[in-house]
């Protein structure tokens, strides 16, 4: 399998962690359980086979998604489907990130995929059509740059506001609280709430529980045996039951069945169903 990733320039590396590519992916499963990160992810797939997204609670059911996509920022897990032979490209957007490139507030997305081109109209359906030409990772990373520059609807700068509160609560998302962090700024706590969900697809408060829990998967991914009540305490949850009540709610499954099934890429991992 062929796979890189890309970190464009400023201003686009203020709103985007990276471009990913990949092609010629081989997995031995075709359902991959995606968990909560926090961000918004673009995704442009490179082949004509449509992909499904499952229904949680029954996998009978389905929706199915075409040429490329967006995924708004997630409360709970998703299932989707992977095929062999994939080829895909796509956008990591930062926390916040996404907002500049779309004309209404992120919120629209939160828990939500759409097809972009009911979206972006005739401009999503030419930008695959030329990723598709170009012979190049690096001329596609190019091209795809370009675009999102002449897509920014928004000025491509943070407020000094938003800025401090989002790097407050993504660096530490246990040790203030959503008030103080709003009296720092001299801005009420209403107005914190709306203009950080606005942005970022999901309120103060559940942002901070899902990133606490990429503090925590980013804690035991190489560790073979945890200390579920030392990492818990460390990592600022209240008590043990704290802490397995938020991994489930994020996951679908508790910390040890987690432990067990984890996959090689963070927030990435087979969807097995549970018995």
């Amino acid at each position: 399998m062929i796979y890189r990733t890309h970190i464009p320039p400023p201003p686009l590396s203020n709103f985007v962690e990276w471009f990913w590519f990949y092609d010629g992916y081989q997995p031995g499963y075709d359902r991959e359980r995606l968990l909560p990160h926090g961000s918004m992810e673009l995704v442009i797939d490179l082949r004509a086979h449509p992909k499904r997204l499952f229904d949680r609670e029954d996998q009978s059911r389905s929706r199915s998604f075409r040429n490329a996509w967006i995924s708004g920022a997630h409360s709970r897990y998703i299932v989707i489907e992977v095929a062999k032979d994939s080829s895909m490209m796509g956008v990591h957007f930062r926390p916040g990130g996404a907002y500049p490139f779309f004309p209404f507030p992120m919120t629209d997305l939160q828990d939500g995929v759409e097809e972009i081109e009911t979206i972006w109209g005739q401009e999503a359906i030419l930008l695959r059509d030329q990723l598709l030409e170009l012979p190049t990772i690096q001329q596609k990373f190019r091209a795809l740059e370009q675009f999102l520059l002449r897509r920014a609807r928004r000025p491509l700068s943070h407020s000094e506001a938003f800025a401090h509160s989002l790097a407050t609560l993504n660096s530490t998302p246990h040790q203030q609280t959503i008030r103080q962090v709003a009296q720092g700024l001299g801005i009420s706590h209403k107005t914190l709430i709306e203009t950080f969900a606005a942005r970022v697809g999901l309120t103060p408060k559940l942002f901070c529980r899902i990133r606490r829990f990429q503090t925590v998967l980013r804690e035991i991914q190489d560790l073979q045996a945890v200390d579920w009540v030392d990492l818990a305490c460390s990592c600022g949850y209240y008590d043990q039951a704290h802490f397995v009540h938020d991994f489930q709610a994020f996951s679908g499954m508790n910390p040890s069945r987690y432990l067990m099934e984890r996959g090689e890429y963070l927030n990435y991992m087979e969807h097995r169903e549970q018995r």
